[in-house]
Parts: structure tokens; sequence; C-alpha cells
């Protein structure tokens, strides 16, 4: 069997902005927090880290933070996806450098490329870094699917070793589950359909929910995992409704809020996002309560 990452709650965890760039301070603040309730692993500077809108420095400077916070303490794994091949090696490579534990790669966007050339973006990838590689799917915003036979294809790398699933498409994650088995691990890359993705042989979440209820994430997914079926999934469908209140608007707007009205400092956004409505903003309020109080 390959290298397994972490089981359980890895949180897709924000990226806090100021007028000065990134504010580290409370950006450290959010890591301790998670780590304290028991998230598994951290996931920075993917897509609810804004990194498309964060410049290298920047990006390198919230990644190392998350490292020294972390200390060991839990798996940090850094998203390193883009879409021109050599420029992602090329980062890559850099961010291996600096201590992390793995690498997020979301497909190419814009540019849509066929599966083969996701093959060939992968290969070309793995064979210059030695970290382990979660795959990332999310053809919503990026336009480009990974297919079960690709993801068959690419689990033949022995450093690619998990998929972040995030298509929606349980019939699809199935298919994945069982062309690759053990050579390729999945994570549920949305929170509302952690349990049926667990239920067909998934071993966690990359999850935005866990940035504002770390503990009950993590809890859910234990149970789960500890055979505790029943409360599992009472807790799942207990959490649709803020779920559906932190994509009511696009990812990450909601969560920053969310984080606002928890008492972090994250500001808003970087345009193109914008600030949350507040009509939404104060159904996320309600739901975030209603969570926290069961």
């Amino acid at each position: 069997m390959k290298k397994i990452l972490f089981k359980g709650c890895g949180t897709a965890i924000s990226t806090p902005f100021d007028e000065n760039g990134v504010n580290l301070k409370e950006f450290e603040k959010l890591v301790e927090n998670q780590i304290q309730n028991k998230v598994d692993a951290i996931i920075v500077c993917g897509t609810t880290g804004e990194a498309s809108t964060m410049t290298e420095e920047e990006k390198i400077a919230t990644i190392q933070c998350a490292i020294q916070t972390s200390h060991g303490r839990v798996p940090i794994i850094a998203g390193t996806g883009g879409n021109n091949t050599k420029q992602v090696i090329e980062y890559s490579k850099k961010i291996e450098t600096l201590g992390v534990d793995g690498l997020l790669i979301v497909t190419p966007y814009y540019n849509k490329c066929t599966q083969n050339g996701l093959i060939i973006h992968y290969k070309e990838i793995a064979k210059n870094v030695s970290l382990p590689i979660i795959l990332y799917s999310v053809p919503s915003r990026t336009g480009v699917n990974i297919e079960p036979k690709t993801c068959l294809e690419l689990s033949k790398i022995e450093n690619i070793v998990a998929i972040k699933e995030a298509s929606g498409n349980l019939s699809q994650v199935a298919e994945i589950a069982h062309l690759c088995g053990d050579a390729l691990q999945i994570y549920s890359g949305n929170d509302d359909q952690v349990l049926p993705i667990l239920s067909i042989g998934g071993i966690g979440v990359i999850s935005v929910l866990s940035n504002v209820m770390p503990a009950y994430t993590h809890t859910m997914v234990q149970n789960f995992l500890d055979g505790n079926f029943a409360k599992a999934k009472q807790m799942q469908l207990d959490a649709i409704p803020l779920i559906q209140a932190l994509f009511s608007e696009v990812n990450p707007i909601a969560v920053k809020a969310a984080l606002n009205i928890l008492g972090y400092d994250f500001g808003i956004p970087r345009l193109p996002l914008t600030k949350m409505s507040e009509s939404k903003e104060n159904i996320l309020k309600t739901e975030l309560l209603k969570l926290q109080q069961k």
C-alpha cells in the first residue's frame, strides 16, 4: 500500500488578508485552533485559501507559517497546481524544500487539456518531485474532470497517492474506488458527500466546513471510521444546512464571513471575489449557531 498522508478530516484552510497582504498572525491563530480541535491535516493555499490571487512570496510565507505553527503535529499539504506544467514543476520543487508533507495539485484550468494531457501533465510533475501528490478534480471550477480510467493510469505512479474528488458524481467516485483500490486513496472534496464517499472506500475529507467546525468535522469522520455509522450519519445530516450556507456564494466568500463571525479577523476575499451579501450572511450566522449548539 502507498503512503497515506492522513485519514480523517483535513482542513482546506482559509487565508486572512489585510491592507499589508497576508495577516500571518491571524492565520497562525486559526492553524493552532485547528490542531487543538483535532483536525488530521491542514491544506494550505488551495481553492479556499485563495491561492489564485496570492503572489508566490505570499504563498511561500503562508505555507512556512503553517509548517512552523504545526511543528510536526499534523501533516501540512500545499496546493501547487496550475495550468502551465513547467511552472507547476518549478513551483512544486520550490515548495518541496520548505518541508511540507505533500502536494495537492488541481487539474489545469482554462486551457482544458485532454485525458491524455492530464496523464502526461501529472506524470511530468510526479517525476520531478519526491513528495506524495494528491490529485484534485473539481470540474465545476476548472472545466476538466479526471475520469476513472485516467485515475487508474495515474495510480500506477508511486508518489501519486490520492485524489480529492469534488466532481459531485458518486457513480464516478465508486468507479475510481473499484478500479484503483488501495493504489489511490480517495478524499471527499465536498462537505455534503463525506459519508457517501467514506461508504465506498474513501478515507477522509478535505473540508471547508472544518474551518469553522473543526472538532465537529473530525468527530463526524472518526465516528464513521470507528464504525459508529448511525452517529456519523446524523452528524452529516445535521451539518447540511450550514454546509449549504457556506456554499450559498462562491467559496471562500462565506467561510471568510463565518470566520469573522467567530471572532477572527480574516477580512474579505480578494477581487474578483467580494464580501458576502447581508441576507445570506444572516442565514449563515443562524446555521452556524444552530450547529454549534448540537
